[in-house]
């Protein structure tokens, strides 16, 4: 499932193709069609990201209407610019977005549904903050964790925890900090949470601007990947390396199922937590 980073980027990529402007609205596949045409030709005014969720604006006050997406598992929203010609769609195109020199097709999303602004704000109150928008209070996170007894790796999946983190910044930030993926959240102290955040708001920037998760410093890095040139997928501490050796201590990387997703840790350099909670 494509996580926080992946959203904004592609919020950015519609409001630099869409914004501002009027925008043809329509439902190839025919499950969006009645909702479609209430926004086609209507003035996309931005799209936004928070968390693992899409919100196209359309209108403001009372005539305010917001298209929410999420992609989940199989979505993909592809913002094609710079074109003369808009080919016909391909494919199952739940919904697809034209501007004046610009298309968009969206397919798989688990959700795309017309919403009021009420509505939309109710999704947001279920949401934890997101570590890429600048107005997160870590603090509003942190009194979730330090209150429950659930491993901290189950937490951080936990979108009304934290927005926008997946399998992969979970596992990696757990391993970045040497803590134990089944520790109690309430046995985290308030400086280790705050210095995890920081990180993680540091490492989805970046994949903000690299369209990438990368996670291992470059002390850890091999030669290979330290002299590799061209397009690649992102360097993991731990992430889908079940029984590999671990970077920094050598020992095998392990694996788990956590509420139905694959946990991966180190349990060297994460050593097992034996205080109470």
């Amino acid at each position: 499932m494509p996580e926080g980073h992946t959203l904004h980027r592609l919020a950015t990529a519609l409001d630099e193709a869409f914004a501002g402007q009027p925008v043809r609205a329509s439902s190839p596949q025919g499950r969006f069609t009645e909702s479609a045409a209430l926004v086609d030709g209507r003035v996309l005014e931005s799209a936004q990201a928070y968390g693992k969720h899409l919100f196209l604006v359309f209108g403001d006050g009372p005539a305010l209407d917001v298209v929410h997406v999420h992609l989940g598992l199989y979505g993909r929203f592809d913002v094609h610019r710079d074109v003369t010609e808009v080919p016909d769609p391909v494919g199952q195109v739940r919904l697809r977005l034209t501007g004046a020199a610009a298309y968009a097709d969206l397919r798989g999303a688990t959700a795309c549904e017309l919403l009021t602004a009420a509505e939309r704000d109710a999704v947001l109150a279920r949401l934890g903050p997101d570590p890429l928008r600048p107005d997160a209070d870590p603090g509003v996170a942190w009194e979730r964790v330090r209150r429950s007894r659930a491993p901290v790796a189950g937490l951080l999946m936990d979108q009304s925890v934290v927005a926008g983190i997946g399998n992969v910044y979970r596992a990696e930030l757990l391993y970045r900090h040497r803590v134990d993926p089944f520790r109690p959240g309430r046995s985290l102290r308030a400086r280790q949470w705050r210095e995890m955040w920081d990180d993680l708001v540091a490492l989805m920037q970046d994949g903000v601007r690299t369209g990438r998760i990368d996670t291992v410093r470059p002390e850890h890095l091999t030669d290979a990947e330290l002299e590799h040139e061209g397009p690649r997928r992102g360097h993991s501490y731990v992430y889908r390396r079940a029984g590999e050796p671990c970077r920094v201590c050598h020992r095998r990387v392990r694996t788990q199922v956590l509420q139905a997703r694959n946990l991966y840790w180190c349990a060297m350099c994460q050593r097992r937590y034996r205080g109470t909670a």
